[in-house]
């Protein structure tokens, strides 16, 4: 299988198993299984910020959010404690899903790691390929999920989840983030985020 087509597939299949998602976003007058549609961003994403991404890389970024829904945030604590271990066991969890997806079509085992290494998001800040993911995965959140986010929380909590998320992201990412199309209202709270 050449590797277009094999990549295609593997996009098929991770499109397929977030197809089940119960949840629902409509986006410019279509509606789309939740985690279908931010699958497609975070590919779309990727392809602008780094257009000769690995292919693991861009197999991680198709399956980022993979089956998020099977593991509900309020079956954990809701404080700090129980919100970590909720995203680190998504991680593991979006790793198995996809690395036995990856396996049903025959990949590499040397990309199928590298995929689950880069779904744990590690050696952040070190790794090249793990910060231009976290940078993409920021830039997705920036442009189609901080405004109604946004609606729910202080503005002082906001600021805290701006500043946090822009340590996160190289310098390249900043520059990126600069020039998403924001509203006025949610470029005033990264201005005055990045300003304290």
């Amino acid at each position: 299988m050449a590797t277009l087509n094999k990549l295609q597939k593997a996009f098929s299949l991770f499109d397929a198993a977030n197809e089940k998602d119960p949840n629902k976003e409509t986006y410019q007058g279509k509606t789309y299984a939740k985690e279908v549609l931010y699958a497609k961003r975070m590919t779309d994403k990727l392809n602008a910020f780094s257009p000769n991404a690995s292919e693991a890389l861009q197999l991680t970024a198709r399956c980022q959010h993979i089956c998020r829904w099977e593991i509900a945030r309020d079956s954990y604590e809701m404080n700090r404690t129980g919100y970590l271990k909720w995203r680190q066991d998504l991680k593991k969890h979006h790793a198995i899903k996809a690395t036995n997806i990856l396996k049903e079509i025959d990949y590499d085992t040397e990309i199928i790691e590298q995929v689950a290494f880069l779904l744990e998001k590690k050696q952040l800040k070190k790794n090249q390929e793990t910060q231009t993911l976290e940078d993409v995965i920021c830039l997705v959140f920036l442009e189609f999920y901080f405004e109604p986010f946004a609606k729910k929380y202080t503005e002082e909590k906001l600021i805290d989840i701006l500043q946090k998320t822009w340590r996160k992201m190289s310098d390249k990412g900043h520059e990126a983030a600069l020039k998403l199309p924001l509203s006025d209202s949610s470029l005033q709270l990264v201005t005055k985020a990045l300003s304290q």
